[in-house]
């Protein structure tokens, strides 16, 4: 498992090689297209939390509002909300279990005398830009499937797939179409997916949706009511996408999922307004995740508004801290977590990378960072499942980034230059979109879900394994691959990246392609 280690690629950094990518990062190299059906407005999508779980201003918060996070020393939670308070500050929440206060406050000076306070271990603002009213995100297009692509998809079907399950090169890939005729999942199995919301409405997802195990966290507190947890609006595919890859449901609808027997829950955490992951909201959703028998937390996302965080600067490190509390915290309350490796085909083993994307919320600027000393959270941080993405052929998609030590497993996220013999010929993965429809999105934040569809089958067949030994299984039923002798991901004749490590674990595949048959054996 991966101690250093998507939803996104960061704008600035997206190799030319990422076939199709969308302006909106988490839509790296995606074409999404939507079911013959025509995308329904969801009942509720514009739902957000309420107070303090929005992601905007509240009633009590002023212009010039920053959003911070404090971490403090064992037993000082009262004592310390006191201090924001007196500081010009407000407690959001408190999450006195892992040490974590979510706080805001408009006062320039409001982080240094937080730090000065006895108790106080760190403060990180969580943005470089102040709080703003919340909006509708613009999210991107959405391809509309033909009826007659669906006809032919339909008509290709064997007895016993689902309609679309033709196109399902991934499912096949990794032997889930197989597997799911042994186990498909135990009802008594939870995977919740971190992300931009999901339509549980879906004929696809409804049927294994568990509502009171969801939430929306944008802001960095729960907000439970009905709806709350849905995409702020139809074309917000990426969670719902995330989702039917786990575990849409086999009932002659559409496509299957990797365990469509287990169950889904929701916990969003996207900025309604810029469409960002914020450490507060992040924070809130692992907490959650602990708290609500959930077994498996899907990552595929970064937590902005840094991409590598550097714990050299006070409030990237606080951010880093923050996290990692509340994924200890979910490991220790049995939680399997699973992350994207990211979109930007980086070595995350190296000693120097650049990034040219942070801070993502105001004005980026290159920078020379160690990812060692730098990491992308949640992805490199202690107590996560890092996953690269290989295309059809069993290849690193051009796009996934890497690393020696850094990557566990891989999972087919899809790469649209290696075709598959699929009746749409399309190699992408084919997944789950809100309103009812069906699309097509490549990344590691499609791989991500295979690998925890995998860890929820093992979670099925071994009810009582800790996340260790889960991890190890994962580890264990992996198909190894070796490093290819060199690598031109794109086709232009020239070395995009060099894989090092032997076959059973190396830069590009980590122990190797995750396999559902022999995860149910």
């Amino acid at each position: 498992m991966a101690q250093p280690g998507s939803r996104r690629t960061p704008a600035a950094a997206r190799p030319a090689s990422a076939a199709g990518a969308r302006p909106r990062r988490w839509l790296a190299a995606a074409l999404a297209l939507t079911a013959a059906t025509s995308l329904a407005v969801l009942p509720n999508v514009t739902a957000t939390a309420a107070g303090a779980g929005t992601a905007g201003t509240t009633a009590t918060d002023g212009a010039g509002t920053m959003s911070y996070v404090v971490n403090l020393r064992p037993g000082n939670s009262a004592a310390v909300q006191r201090a924001v308070t007196e500081a010009g500050g407000r407690v959001v929440v408190a999450y006195d279990r892992i040490g974590v206060i979510v706080a805001h406050s408009a006062e320039p000076g409001f982080a240094g005398r937080i730090r000065a306070v006895r108790g106080v271990h760190s403060v990180g603002a969580t943005r470089t830009t102040p709080l703003t009213p919340s909006a509708t995100a613009d999210v991107g297009e959405l391809q509309r499937l033909s009826p007659a692509a669906a006809a032919r998809s339909a008509a290709a079907a064997r007895p016993g797939q689902e309609p679309l399950e033709p196109n399902q090169w991934d499912m096949r890939m990794i032997g889930a179409d197989r597997a799911n005729a042994v186990d498909d999942g135990s009802r008594r199995v939870t995977v919740g997916v971190i992300d931009t919301g999901v339509d549980d409405t879906h004929p696809d997802i409804a049927p294994n949706f568990s509502a009171g195990q969801s939430a929306n966290c944008v802001g960095g507190k729960p907000d439970t009511s009905p709806g709350a947890w849905r995409p702020y609006s139809p074309d917000s595919a990426h969670g719902t996408h995330v989702a039917g890859t786990i575990a849409a449901a086999r009932n002659g609808t559409g496509v299957a999922g990797v365990a469509p027997g287990v169950r889904l829950a929701a916990i969003k955490v996207s900025d309604p307004t810029t469409d960002l992951f914020y450490t507060e909201s992040v924070v809130c959703a692992f907490v959650w995740a602990a708290e609500h028998d959930i077994d498996i937390t899907n990552n595929s996302y970064y937590s902005d508004p840094w991409y590598f965080n550097c714990l050299s600067d006070d409030d990237q490190k606080a951010l880093v801290e923050s996290i990692s509390r509340a994924i200890r915290y979910a490991r220790g309350k049995g939680v399997v977590n699973v992350a994207s490796a990211h979109n930007t085909n980086t070595d995350l083993a190296a000693d120097q990378v650049t990034d040219p994307s942070s801070p993502d919320d105001s004005t980026p600027a290159d920078r020379t960072v160690d990812p060692a000393k730098c990491p992308i959270a949640p992805e490199m941080l202690p107590g996560v499942v890092t996953v690269s993405s290989v295309g059809v052929t069993g290849k690193k998609a051009a796009y996934s980034n890497y690393g020696h030590g850094v990557i566990d497993v891989s999972a087919p996220g899809g790469d649209a230059r290696q075709v598959p013999d699929t009746p749409d010929a399309n190699g992408r993965v084919l997944s789950t979109l809100p309103g009812g429809g069906y699309g097509y999105m490549q990344g590691t934040s499609m791989a991500a879900p295979h690998v925890s569809g995998v860890a929820a089958l093992l979670k099925s067949r071994h009810p009582g394994a800790s996340p260790a030994l889960i991890e190890a299984l994962l580890r264990g039923q992996a198909d190894e691959r070796a490093c290819p002798e060199s690598y031109d991901g794109n086709g232009d004749g020239v070395v995009d990246a060099v894989c090092e490590g032997p076959k059973q674990r190396n830069g590009f595949y980590g122990h190797g392609i995750v396999n559902a048959l022999d995860a149910v054996r």
